[in-house]
């Protein structure tokens, strides 16, 4: 049986008086007595299938009547020129009379409409072959496509070789947690599931390959987001002899043709670069959306003698203190929204409170205004830029929580005052991140990036000498404030390498459990290298302006790394755990 001579997208006018078969959903239908249409649809498109007792038996025309939405048939016709036409849909100025109808499968009851906007996502989750359906998915899932072939024809002409690395290895700690798969021929031993193909690339420089990418599935066991999943998809690439103007220009490449084969539209100009220190003090953030300003504005020396004692001892503790201006919002922005605000900081970012000055016409309006002279609140506004009608907000804290706070208010204003062009897209490559985030609940530095990342050599002498605020050869590619990329020119230099573990408090011993094999490899001529990794998702994500990478992604799970569909993760036999020398400690809770 031939099932189709055409897609549902297919068809024009220059098809008229044509015989064809067709295949696909029904997506629609409408009795009119002896006259049925049918809206049939497949992956590419509708066609307006028209059932007439002139052309069709009166069995088929019967058969049409009784079909129920999303039934998958075939029918037999010829293509006319429609009489009402559709300018909407590219078939829209064609119908097909069919002459007979099959009827492949039909369909039960569904869950909700292939039309339905507002669904809820846990039942689109629990039924994603419907979800998928639909055409925004259907779109979405073509852009992934036309995204990942871009990436393979652009890497290919480049030079790169696409190289497969092992998803069962050693657990290593890269900032996540490992998810753990036993081994039933090791006893009492596990592999992990692969963060990044990060070591194995970097030991493909090393074994002279030279140009090497891969579209490589990744697994982390941590906290979910809106932009993030357990497994994703990572473009991972890796390139020997370069320096980092030479990473960034190969990548520039690759970014644009990329963005051009999903958008449509082109970024013609030279991706400007910001240092991390000046994207943090100007943004308060390492991924700035530099689509509008609103930039934080330093407060410190003013504040510094100010009659505000939460102000003067965050100073005289080493704090500091800033600003972001709301503008025109000083007769909207209640003291409840403001509260509100004040609270989003001190929740999510541990600000110990946000300070907040009106512009008015009728003056200054602050529960702080009493604290400063007539002087002070000058120099303040001045400083900001403020103008009347507009909000001053303030934190004081240490750098990080000020920096964290004001950068999420920022972009909260962003989008709660549309004040950016949502259709607009910039890119921005950030650099020269530091090497050492020294983590205060722990008590111990850990690596900005990851530990081979290597350092910048205005800054190695000092790190020889025993300092902790060095910068890095790193790179971090940002569009609208989301980093869709990030990488750096590693450590070739073993010494150097076990240099930096011994500051990241690894013994060793302990250095030579983890990355034994590697930093071996690296005493047999390591070449200077450097690369770069890619989130599909993340990416896809934000230029097709989904709001949550579960979007573009066949089969994703909930926050709570949850298959609704499958209903994985799940339970298994006590036998099977007993072959992989494991036994479950959790314990059901029972209801009284």
């Amino acid at each position: 049986m031939i099932y189709r001579t055409h897609n549902l997208g297919e068809l024009r006018k220059e098809n008229i008086g044509q015989k064809v078969i067709l295949s696909g959903w029904v997506a629609t239908k409408r009795d009119l007595g002896g006259l049925t249409f049918v809206d049939l649809r497949d992956r590419e498109g509708i066609t307006q299938i028209v059932f007439h007792t002139d052309v069709a038996d009166a069995k088929t025309v019967e058969t049409a009547q009784k079909l129920k939405t999303e039934s998958v048939i075939r029918v037999e016709g010829e293509v006319r020129e429609r009489f009402s036409k559709n300018m909407n849909i590219p078939t829209g100025e064609i119908e097909v009379f069919a002459t007979s109808l099959t009827v492949l499968n039909s369909c039960d009851t569904l869950p909700f409409q292939m039309t339905d906007t507002g669904l809820n996502e846990n039942t689109r989750l629990k039924y994603r072959y419907l979800d998928i359906r639909r055409p925004q998915m259907i779109h979405n899932l073509k852009m992934r496509h036309k995204m990942i072939m871009a990436i393979r024809n652009y890497m290919d002409k480049a030079g790169f070789l696409d190289v497969d690395t092992p998803i069962l290895t050693k657990s290593t700690p890269e900032g996540a947690r490992d998810f753990l798969v036993p081994s039933r021929t090791n006893e009492g031993q596990f592999y992990a599931l692969p963060q990044s193909p990060q070591l194995f690339k970097q030991l493909l420089m090393i074994a002279g390959i030279e140009k090497y990418f891969q579209i490589a599935k990744c697994f982390r066991d941590e906290d979910l987001r809106a932009d993030r999943q357990p497994e994703f998809t990572q473009l991972d690439i890796e390139m020997s002899f370069v320096e980092l103007e030479d990473v960034t220009r190969i990548i520039e490449g690759l970014a644009k043709t990329v963005f051009t084969a999903v958008t449509g539209e082109t970024a013609d100009y030279e991706f400007p670069k910001m240092e991390y220190k000046e994207a943090m003090e100007r943004y308060g953030s390492d991924k700035p959306d530099t689509r509008f300003g609103v930039e934080l504005q330093d407060l410190t020396d003013i504040a510094a003698k100010c009659g505000f004692k939460a102000f003067t001892s965050t100073v005289e503790a080493g704090g500091i203190v800033k600003a972001v201006v709301a503008p025109g919002v000083a007769d909207t922005f209640s003291r409840k929204i403001l509260s509100d605000y004040e609270e989003y900081v001190k929740t999510y970012f541990k600000a110990k409170g946000m300070a907040w000055i009106k512009l008015t016409a009728e003056g200054v309006h602050s529960p702080i205004a009493k604290f400063f002279s007539e002087e002070e609140m000058k120099a303040i506004i001045e400083r900001t830029g403020a103008k009347t009608g507009d909000v001053i907000i303030i934190v004081a804290d240490k750098p990080k929580v000020v920096y964290a706070s004001l950068g999420a208010v920022r972009l909260r204003l962003g989008k709660e005052l549309n004040l950016y062009n949502k259709d607009e897209f910039k890119f921005l490559w950030i650099v020269h991140f530091p090497m050492f985030e020294y983590d205060e609940e722990e008590g111990r530095y850990k690596a900005e990036h990851h530990p081979f990342t290597s350092i910048m050599a205005e800054d190695m002498d000092r790190f020889l000498a025993g300092e902790m605020d060095i910068r890095t050869n790193t790179y971090d590619l940002v569009l609208n404030g989301n980093e869709i990329g990030g990488g750096s020119i590693r450590i070739h230099n073993p010494q150097v390498q076990e240099k930096v573990f011994e500051k990241l408090g690894l013994s060793q011993e302990q250095a030579r459990e983890k990355f034994g094999f590697f930093v071996d490899a690296f005493k047999f001529g390591a070449p200077p290298h450097g690369g770069l990794a890619f989130g599909i998702d993340r990416w896809l994500m934000v230029m097709l302006k989904e709001n949550s990478i579960r979007d573009v992604i066949p089969f994703p799970k909930t926050n709570k790394g949850q298959c609704l569909m499958t209903e994985a993760p799940g339970f298994v036999e006590k036998e099977q755990l007993e072959e992989l020398y494991l036994e479950s400690t959790y314990k059901e809770e029972k209801n009284n």
